[in-house]
């Protein structure tokens, strides 16, 4: 390593920029991953509000998010890792379990009728598989910004920029599942939100399929809230067990079943 003599104060040249950057090693801010992350642990992370993140996890990864501060919404899309021709399909999610609405024994499944999930817990019953992300258009006319990068960043946005670590496009993503900002269908077809659960209510995901995870932390799009709101995230997966046979949740339903069993078959996991 060269040692850089005589850096000033601040980061006006190159010499004082490295001495400045490298000051910061070891700091520990309030969001970020936890590197290492901790024994037994895949992956340890706070994702700030505005934030993003991307995981390629194991078959069986159990992934819980938690919405620390009671005002985070995570808006999630999952790909098969290596088949990301396979990903989540929050339409056949709903269509095919005869229930909108997402909570502990829901599968996450993709547009071939495989499971992606299963949410093996949820202490929040405020999800959304209807409304989808809220783009950068949305995000200008109520906000006055909706860039991945400005004060109040849409969720497509995020996602983009998510999925491009891939190797995906934004012709690649689906409409994402938001977990922790609760819709409901009124009579007469229109969405409303019910707000989130408050602080400290989490799900855990377990991966059916060796699965990548894309993740935005913003607003919701209905958010009725004049002001853009989002508070930290915190992601952590471990490494776990595909449901099988015996499992509760393996035969729950019919339905649930036959994506099993359809999962099973193709030999992925």
């Amino acid at each position: 390593m060269t040692e850089i003599p005589h850096a000033g104060p601040g980061t006006a040249t190159t010499a004082a920029a490295l001495a400045h950057a490298r000051a910061q090693a070891g700091a520990v801010v309030e969001c970020m991953p936890q590197l290492p992350p901790p024994p037994g642990v895949l992956w340890s992370e706070t994702v700030a509000g505005g934030g993003y993140t991307h995981l390629a996890l194991p078959a069986g990864a159990h992934v819980t998010l938690t919405d620390r501060d009671g005002d985070a919404c995570a808006q999630v899309v999952l790909f098969v890792t290596g088949r990301p021709w396979e990903r989540l399909n929050p339409a056949d999610t709903v269509k095919v379990q005869w229930n909108a609405y997402l909570r502990e024994g829901s599968q996450l499944l993709s547009d071939q009728g495989r499971v992606l999930a299963t949410v093996v817990t949820d202490t929040s019953g405020r999800h959304d598989a209807l409304a989808g992300a809220s783009t950068a258009a949305r995000n200008a006319a109520r906000y006055g910004d909706g860039s991945a990068h400005g004060p109040s960043p849409a969720g497509r946005e995020l996602l983009v920029l998510a999925a491009a670590k891939h190797g995906l496009t934004p012709r690649d993503l689906p409409a994402p599942v938001s977990f922790f900002r609760g819709v409901r269908v009124d009579a007469d077809g229109a969405l409303h939100a019910t707000g989130a659960a408050g602080p400290g209510a989490r799900v855990v995901l377990r991966l059916e399929q060796h699965t990548t995870l894309l993740l935005a932390n913003t607003a919701h799009p209905l958010d009725p809230r004049p002001g853009w709101h989002c508070t930290p995230l915190q992601v952590t997966a471990v490494p776990g067990g595909v449901t099988g046979p015996g499992d509760p949740h393996w035969d729950a339903t019919p339905e649930r079943l036959r994506a099993h069993l359809n999962t099973a078959a193709l030999g992925a996991r």
